[in-house]
């Protein structure tokens, strides 16, 4: 048996300011950097053997907070597909390497990206466009904001990546966890639990509130306490 943690990230500095993210690149928030280490604290117990993030910085920051509490003397280390990093970041010792753990960043575990809402107040935008149309750009499955994605793109970006790079360390029996954000993660949640469209425009995931998944025999099974 392995296991699945799935860790939204913390409160960034835009959804302090209750600005539509998406994809443009900001850092945690004071409070998601708390949240992002009470998390960890919260998954110490759990040997972590890779770890899978979105290429945006409040991904990666969320991933490393997290792992900076715990107490197995292990260190993450990012694994770079390409450009110098992927030659000369190499290890030489094998007690160094042995004490590391790989983490991959992909953009197929990035943020909704929303299109010309990025940068705009939530809150203004209502008073613009009205509540219930904001309401379908976020909270619908089909629906794209303006030259951005909609639930539905996202999940097949998110779910065929899943699906080949991560269910396969599952089945090898490695222990992942996955640090991403609200749509990305619903998405892993929709093709874990088998969830409909409808359903998953109803799951709500917590920042900093690590989901717990066993995997066995090729189902998963999820705990219900952290």
């Amino acid at each position: 048996m392995s296991y699945v943690i799935l860790l939204r990230h913390g409160e960034s500095m835009w959804n302090k300011k209750n600005l539509f993210t998406g994809w443009v690149d900001v850092p945690l928030s004071e409070k998601g950097i708390a949240e992002s280490i009470e998390a960890g604290r919260r998954i110490a117990g759990y040997p972590i053997d890779i770890i899978f993030c979105s290429t945006l910085i409040r991904g990666i920051m969320t991933a490393m907070l997290a792992m900076s509490v715990r107490t197995d003397g292990k260190t993450p280390v990012i694994r770079h597909q390409e450009g110098n990093l992927a030659a000369w970041a190499a290890i030489y010792s094998e007690k160094a390497a042995a004490e590391t753990i790989p983490v991959f960043c992909n953009d197929a575990l990035n943020e909704r990206m929303y299109g010309k809402l990025q940068g705009l107040n939530k809150r203004e935008t209502m008073d613009t466009y009205g509540e219930e149309q904001v309401k379908l750009w976020r909270r619908s499955f089909r629906t794209e904001p303006p030259e951005g994605e909609s639930l539905e793109m996202t999940t097949k970006r998110t779910i065929p990546y899943f699906e080949a790079a991560i269910v396969p360390q599952l089945e090898s029996g490695k222990n992942v966890l996955i640090s991403a954000h609200g749509n990305s993660l619903r998405a892993c949640v929709k093709d874990i639990e088998g969830l409909t469209d409808d359903q998953v425009v109803s799951l709500e995931i917590a920042t900093g509130d690590p989901l717990i998944y066993e995997y066995a025999d090729g189902r998963f099974t999820r705990k219900k306490h952290v």
